[in-house]
C-alpha cells in the first residue's frame, strides 16, 4: 500500500532513502538487513493508532514454502503468507493455527505471439484464430486447477473473476471439448500443430504446462516446453521471442488495470502484440466512463472480441493463502495480497 514519504528525508537520503525509508504508516523503519530481514516498530504517533495493536514486526524472506511452514509450526514464526496449496489439508487439521484465504485480483494465463514478431506467422497458433480456439477448447480448466493448484483457485475465462462485479457474463466459461477442438485443426488444415510454451521456471508455472501440455495433446497438439529463469522469459517476450508463455499477472483493483497495458496497440505489456482499433476505441471510451453500467457495458463489448481473438488464454485466479497462529486475531484478507496491520492483536 503506498504511503507518502517525508520530502526532507527523501532530498537527504538521496538515492539511499530506500535503505532508511521515512514515511506516514503505522510503523516505522528499524532496519534492513539484506536478504535476512527488514524491522519495523509501532509508531505512536500514527493517526489510527488505537487500531495498531503489535509492537514490533519482522519480516524474514524465506523462499521455500516448505521452511517457511516448518519455521510457523516450531514457534519460529506467527504468520507466514503464500502457504503452499498441498500444505492446506494438513494444517486445516492442526488446532494451533489457522489458515486465510481469498481470491487474487489478478491472473494466470497463456499469453500467445499474435503479432508480436514475425514468429507470430511462423507457428499455426499466432497465425489463425481457429487453431487458437482449438487449444482452448482442448483445455479443462478445473483440472488445471486441481493438478497444479491443489484445487486453491477459481477457474476463470477472463481479465478479472467471474465474482468481480465487471465480469462480461455474455462470455463464460467455455467447458472442454476435444472432438470440437479437432475439428477446427481439420478446417485449419493443421491437425496436428506444433508450438513451444515457454514457463518459469517456478513450481506452479511449471505444473500448469505440464498439464497444459498433456490435455492439448489429446487434442492433436504437440506442445513442446521451455523452461526459462523469470526474468529472461520477461525480455523474451518483450523481444517476441516465443510462441506461447505461461504468464500470471498480480491485478489491479480496477480491472483498466488488468486489460489495457495487456490489450491496447503498442502498450508496455502488450506481449502478444495484438492490435484492432475496435479494441482500441473500447479501451479508451472505459477509462473515461464514470457510470459503472455503461463501463460493463463497454467490459461486454470488450470480451466478444478479445475472447475470441484470444492474445491471453486465461485460466485461473489464485487463492491468496496466508497461515497464522491461532493466538494472533483480526486477519483482515484483501484480494491485493497484502497483509493489513491494522487490527491485528495476539489474543
Amino acid at each position: 500500500m503506498a504511503r507518502a514519504v517525508s520530502p526532507k528525508a527523501a532530498q537527504a537520503e538521496g538515492d539511499k532513502f530506500g535503505a532508511k525509508p521515512v514515511c506516514t504508516g503505522p510503523f516505522k523503519f528499524v532496519e534492513r538487513v539484506a536478504q535476512d530481514r527488514i524491522v519495523l516498530e509501532r509508531y505512536p504517533n500514527y493517526w489510527d493508532k488505537q487500531n495498531v495493536h503489535i509492537e514490533r514486526i519482522v519480516y524474514l524472506p524465506i523462499v521455500d514454502s516448505t521452511v517457511r511452514l516448518a519455521n510457523l509450526r516450531s514457534g519460529q514464526l506467527d504468520m507466514i503468507e503464500r502457504l503452499a496449496a498441498s500444505d492446506v489439508p494438513q494444517l486445516k487439521s492442526d488446532g494451533r493455527f489457522r489458515i486465510a484465504k481469498i481470491t487474487e485480483i489478478g491472473y494466470q494465463g497463456i499469453t500467445i505471439n499474435v503479432g508480436k514478431s514475425d514468429l507470430a506467422q511462423k507457428n499455426p497458433l499466432g497465425k489463425d484464430p481457429r487453431v487458437r480456439e482449438a487449444f482452448e477448447l482442448a483445455l479443462d480448466r478445473d483440472g488445471i486447477v486441481q493438478v497444479a493448484m491443489d484445487g486453491e483457485a477459481d477457474v476463470g475465462n477472463q481479465w478479472v473473476a467471474p465474482t468481480n462485479s465487471f465480469y462480461a457474463k455474455n462470455m463464460p466459461v467455455p467447458k472442454r471439448d476435444v472432438a470440437r477442438a479437432k475439428a477446427l485443426l481439420q478446417e485449419a488444415g493443421v491437425p496436428n500443430p506444433t508450438f513451444t510454451l515457454m514457463t518459469p521456471t517456478t513450481s506452479d508455472a511449471q505444473k500448469i504446462a505440464q498439464v497444459v501440455q498433456a490435455m492439448a495433446k489429446e487434442a492433436g497438439f504437440d506442445v513442446k516446453l521451455q523452461s526459462t529463469e523469470f526474468a529472461t522469459s520477461l525480455d523474451l517476450a518483450d523481444k517476441g521471442q516465443f510462441d506461447a508463455y505461461v504468464l500470471a499477472w498480480s491485478g489491479r483493483a480496477d480491472p483498466d488495470g488488468n486489460i489495457f497495458s495487456f490489450d491496447a496497440c503498442k502498450q508496455p505489456l502488450n506481449y502478444a502484440g495484438y492490435c484492432k482499433p475496435d479494441v482500441d476505441e473500447i479501451l479508451t471510451k472505459s477509462r473515461t466512463t464514470l457510470d459503472p453500467a455503461q463501463r460493463q457495458k463497454l467490459f461486454d463489448q470488450l470480451a466478444a472480441v478479445a475472447l475470441k481473438d484470444r492474445p491471453v488464454v486465461y485460466l485461473f485466479h489464485r487463492h491468496w493463502l496466508w497461515a497464522h497462529a491461532a493466538k494472533l486475531g483480526g486477519m483482515r484478507t484483501v484480494p491485493d495480497g497484502l497483509v493489513r496491520v491494522q487490527g491485528l492483536k495476539f489474543n
